[in-house]
């Protein structure tokens, strides 16, 4: 029997092609494979299927024998420099593997009920596979070559689709503002590279961290080259899953729709950060000072990103900030060393963030008919409530999305979570103590949203009842004329309009198939089945070769049970803090004028403006970086346009206008006639003449 492994280079390649054939489509024969939905979503879902397929026959022979299986060829050779490409499959690769397909197979047919009224449907499937081609590409790359090639590809696929609607100013705006900050990190990934390859003389992984130890034994060059270099490369990780302080593109990118969010946002790209971190553990672990820099930026960036969520008004929002804070767990605990309940967390977020996003894609697509179609409108929790009972299957889901990534057990992301946390507690008790309190700030903003969207009553009328109050701010005639249109409008939506509705069975499909693995996914890395609490089926074969990095926290049963208290307690007090504040009871939110948010006076009400100004500000953030990077960068070109301009561009245009001048006046000269060239070059000579003898007396006397 032939081995699965000479099969893997079909996995990247099957959705490649499937863009490919869609793109070359768009160019030759754009008026009719547009009209070519079906076609479209079978090609593209077809072929992520059978990579999926294959994926999980990789993933089965990946378990059966515990062995990496790398295949290289060589693709530049000069002289002694050589450059291969290939793959690399280890339990990493073989799990991500897994996992982008699996989720992009699932985004794929929920696309089709979402986008189906969209113009650019086929160009939607084309980057949708272009993406997961290159997200597959970059998780089985064996160097950093090779990595950096599906790096860069990866983020210029993500513009593409965060500016898929760029008719919309946010939507442009958003695209480029993740394209920049991006580059910022991406720029010093490729420094960081060339150093290594500089320090080690190689790009593959083992290599690399095989000849860092050597050097750090032998102390042959200067630690200081290789701090430098290691935070070089941690940049670009940084800036690709959103960790502080290049978080600020990740908000923004909900301008996108929201099957990118799920895909891109949640289970795929931004985890790309956190994939590179851990291939390259290996050598970041040699540096005690990256590994601390890496867990603090992890934890401040979990804390940042739960406190800004906690007064979201927009769903989409309040979940990116909410992946930005899972996203700091993760590499909070690859900075602890504990690479098993990093890639575990990896694991169980992205399958609950997936169903959380899906979910509120579906939300919009039921409440929009009636609020309308601006995404402040359908976005907006203000006009949301009630709406489990008119989007039973909607709400189900997003509640069991609600209570795994608040690690409530038995979900899935209660196991990565915990097992976090008891890592944080035992190898550094501050951080510790900081993701105990982001485990409770989740449960209470996730709760937050999930009680503004589905329970108590819905609010959908009060954007009518805001349209009528600005018209009649509106002069007489135009108020008249207004009133008058919203009222045909109204008459013309009660028939059909007056409630939200569930979405299409390919939206919901979905979202049910997602319950599955949010629910039990989790039991992977579970002691349940072994007689050890601290043994799982992740520990059999989720681990560094060079070193066991995951320092087992109990040793019986009773240990491990009481030390899952304090996590699930935390998490329970912020679930039951949000159900006392926007629960279906709260007598507030029943009002017609009322206020999403509590408010209180004296002191009360001081502290609750600074959380709600933290939150809506972003932490002020984007304000900070508006008043300098940006400000200072538009000054800076300002004034280096005026150089260009009246410098460079002055040099250069008074030399034609000399040269323009000295012609104009010149060409008078020339007469045509004999006698007066031969009178012009001899009064000419006479004056060298002249001049030369005036110079050589002047020297003579000198």
């Amino acid at each position: 029997m032939q081995s699965i492994y000479q099969y893997v280079w079909l996995v990247p390649l099957l959705p490649c092609l499937s863009a490919i054939i869609l793109g070359f489509g768009l160019l030759s024969f754009n008026n009719s494979i547009r009209n070519e939905r079906l076609f479209s979503f079978y090609l593209s879902t077809g072929f992520l299927t059978i990579a999926m397929l294959l994926s999980f026959f990789i993933f089965g022979e990946q378990v059966s024998s515990s062995l990496a299986h790398r295949q290289l060829w060589t693709w530049i050779q000069v002289g002694s420099v050589s450059l291969d490409i290939g793959y690399f499959i280890d339990p990493l690769s073989s799990i991500m593997l897994i996992l982008v397909t699996s989720v992009g197979v699932l985004v794929m047919i929920y696309t089709r009920g979402y986008m189906s009224h969209d113009q650019s449907y086929v160009r939607f499937y084309a980057y949708l596979s272009l993406f997961t081609s290159s997200m597959l590409g970059l998780v089985l790359s064996p160097n950093l070559v090779q990595i950096y090639f599906f790096w860069e590809l990866v983020g210029m696929c993500s513009y593409l689709l965060i500016g898929f609607w760029f008719s919309r100013p946010n939507a442009a705006y958003a695209c480029q503002k993740a394209f920049v900050t991006n580059r910022i990190g991406d720029f010093g990934l490729l420094l960081g590279i060339l150093g290594f390859y500089w320090l080690t003389n190689s790009l593959d992984f083992d290599i690399i961290g095989e000849r860092t130890h050597e050097i750090l034994i032998n102390n042959s060059i200067d630690n200081n080259f290789i701090i430098l270099f290691c935070f070089l490369l941690l940049s670009g990780p940084i800036a690709k899953s959103a960790q502080f302080p290049l978080h600020v593109w990740l908000p923004d990118a909900m301008e996108g729709p929201t099957p990118i969010s799920a895909l891109i946002h949640a289970a795929t790209m931004v985890a790309a950060g956190v994939f590179l971190i851990a291939r390259l553990l290996c050598v970041f672990q040699e540096i005690p000072l990256v590994m601390d820099v890496i867990a603090w930026i992890g934890c401040i960036t979990a804390l940042l990103g739960a406190t800004i969520a906690l007064a979201q008004k927009d769903l989409k929002k309040g979940l990116a900030y909410s992946t930005m804070s899972q996203l700091g767990y993760m590499i909070l605990a690859l900075g602890l060393g504990s690479y098993q309940a990093g890639l575990f967390h990896l694991i169980t977020h992205a399958y609950s963030k997936a169903l959380l996003f899906l979910g509120s894609g579906s939300v919009i697509h039921g409440v929009e008919p009636i609020v309308g179609y601006d995404p402040n409108k359908n976005q907006n929790m203000v006009y949301m409530g009630g709406l489990r009972a008119y989007m039973p299957i909607t709400g189900s889901t997003f509640l069991i999305g609600t209570l795994s990534l608040c690690g409530i057990p038995p979900f899935a992301c209660f196991w990565s979570k915990d097992e976090i946390l008891a890592d944080a507690w035992e190898k550094f008790p501050l951080l510790g103590w900081i993701a105990w309190i982001t485990a409770g700030l989740t449960a209470f903003y996730m709760f937050r949203m999930y009680f503004l969207t589905f329970e108590g009553d819905f609010r959908g009328s009060l954007v009518k009842q805001n349209e009528a109050k600005t018209t009649k701010q509106i002069s007489a005639n135009n108020a008249l004329v207004s009133i008058n249109k919203l009222i045909q409008k109204d008459s013309s939506e009660k028939v059909t309009n007056k409630y939200p509705h569930e979405s299409s069975t390919s939206m919901l499909l979905p979202l049910i198939l997602l319950t599955i693995p949010t629910s039990l996914i989790g039991l992977l890395g579970a002691p349940l089945f072994s007689t050890e609490p601290e043994r799982s089926l992740l520990s059999h074969w989720f681990y560094l070769d060079n070193q066991n990095l995951t320092t087992l926290v109990s040793t019986n049963w009773f240990d491990y049970l009481i030390s899952t208290v304090p996590s699930v307690t935390i998490g329970l007090i912020g679930a039951s803090l949000a159900w006392l504040l926007y629960g279906p009871q709260v007598e507030r939110l029943k009002k017609t004028d009322f206020y999403l948010d509590p408010v209180n006076e004296g002191w009360g009400n001081f502290l609750l403006e600074i959380i709600y100004k933290w939150s809506l500000r972003r932490a002020y953030i984007d304000d900070i970086y508006d008043k300098t990077f940006v400000w200072f960068t538009r000054i800076l070109a300002q004034k280096i346009s005026l150089i260009d301009e009246w410098a460079i561009d002055g040099i250069v245009n008074a030399s034609g206008l000399l040269s323009l001048l000295g012609g104009e006046s010149t060409r008078y000269v020339e007469t045509g006639r004999t006698p007066a060239y031969i009178f012009i070059i001899t009064f000419v000579l006479v004056l060298l003449l002249l001049l030369s003898v005036v110079v050589s007396i002047s020297l003579f006397h000198f």
